[in-house]
């Protein structure tokens, strides 16, 4: 809770002539008006005969003893009048001064102050201008900061497919330039430039591929087909289908999960583009690994998919950085080893758009990507504190 409002000696000065010119004002109203009464009094025998009929009926005690005059009563109901009338005007004043306070802490936030907060603690409604103005400038110091990530963020993507476009853009164009200057001893050598020139390409392509798919599942507008599927189902297929690739890396893939089946809603197709990169990522950097456990569960009204593999452990500072675009564990930008490094990016984004989130968690025994989504389109949940803090 904040201090209350420091009152400046000129300040303190100001509400103190407040109160002596109001008490002058008054005094001079009340004198004026017991003149007028008075005289009014005193001209009107009816009004004379009234007051005393009043006073006959306001007695009290065995001698019949009278109340007040009513000089004592016109004085003492003036006398409470006035000090509420001072009162009000002191709080009056005073509430102008917390205001020029108030608004004075503005204009120094507004001149670049933006790490400043209004501490002023009062019982009006101003503390709830106080705490909107607080809130608002801890949201305007939120959206600068993000804008300047996003800016340093957009200056990062650039440099990063500059960088992957020009690599093997250099090549393809030093290759094709040695095949123009007929610069080659024989047809076998002129098929080795021709076909590395095609896999630089080929490169090239996949990048481009990711960078639109990246592109467009980061929009918040970009429609989703949603169906009614199996889950299970949907992993058993995966688990089919990269079969053959684990087999050459011997690993086994194992499927599980309950209920079964395990229905729910939502995107197949980009669904399966999540599943693809973090199966395909697994297979890649999984060194050691013997097995990659597909699971699933329904949990209230939400299912959790875990992707996991028994291989070598992820470090705890490349954890937080997985899911960011062009991130790359091994830390080089070959593509031949590190793929375009947007793979987990779009995985989240797809999950994301979906009203899920994704998070992942390496020990010595497990490296596991977990992936939280709704059962049904149009819920969106919200991470658990500790994975917010991980």
């Amino acid at each position: 809770m904040g201090e209350k409002v420091r009152l400046t000696g000129k300040e303190k000065s100001e509400l103190w002539s407040e109160g002596v010119v109001t008490v002058v004002l008054l005094l001079m109203l009340n004198f004026a008006l017991f003149v007028l009464l008075k005289e009014l009094v005193d001209l009107s025998q009816q009004l004379q005969d009234s007051i005393w009929s009043v006073k006959n009926v306001l007695t009290f005690g065995q001698d019949k003893q009278h109340l007040w005059s009513w000089r004592s009563v016109f004085m003492v109901a003036m006398a409470v009048l006035d000090v509420i009338v001072v009162y009000w005007r002191l709080i009056r004043r005073y509430r102008q001064i917390q205001m020029r306070h108030v608004i004075r802490e503005l204009h120094y936030i507004a001149d670049g102050h933006l790490d400043h907060r209004i501490q002023f603690s009062v019982s009006t409604d101003l503390q709830k201008v106080i705490n909107s103005i607080n809130a608002l400038v801890d949201s305007t110091v939120n959206s600068m900061e993000e804008e300047r990530r996003i800016e340093s963020s957009k200056d990062e993507l650039i440099t990063n497919v500059s960088h992957d476009i020009r690599t093997p853009l250099t090549s393809i164009i030093g290759y094709l330039g040695l095949i123009e200057d007929k610069q080659y001893k024989s047809d076998e050598e002129l098929v080795k430039y021709t076909h590395t020139a095609y896999l630089k390409a080929k490169q090239m392509k996949v990048l481009v591929e990711d960078l639109f798919e990246y592109t467009k599942v980061r929009q918040t507008t970009t429609p989703l087909n949603p169906v009614k599927f199996d889950m299970l189902a949907m992993l058993e297929q995966l688990a089919a289908s990269f079969e053959l690739e684990g087999q050459k890396h011997h690993l086994r893939f194992v499927v599980s999960g309950r209920p079964n089946p395990l229905m729910m809603e939502a995107d197949t197709e980009k669904l399966g583009r999540v599943f693809n990169n973090l199966i395909a990522n697994a297979l890649k950097y999984g060194k050691g690994a013997h097995h990659i456990f597909l699971t699933a569960e329904a949990v209230g009204s939400e299912v959790v998919i875990k992707v996991q593999n028994d291989g070598e452990q992820i470090p705890n500072d490349s954890l937080s950085k997985l899911f960011d675009r062009f991130y790359r564990v091994e830390g080089s930008r070959n593509q031949e080893t590190g793929g375009t490094g947007l793979g987990l990016a779009i995985a989240q984004s797809i999950v994301t758009l979906h009203g899920g989130y994704i998070y992942a968690d390496s020990t010595p025994e497990l490296t596991s990507f977990v992936i939280h989504l709704p059962r049904t389109l149009g819920q969106t949940l919200k991470p658990d504190q500790k994975i917010k803090n991980e």
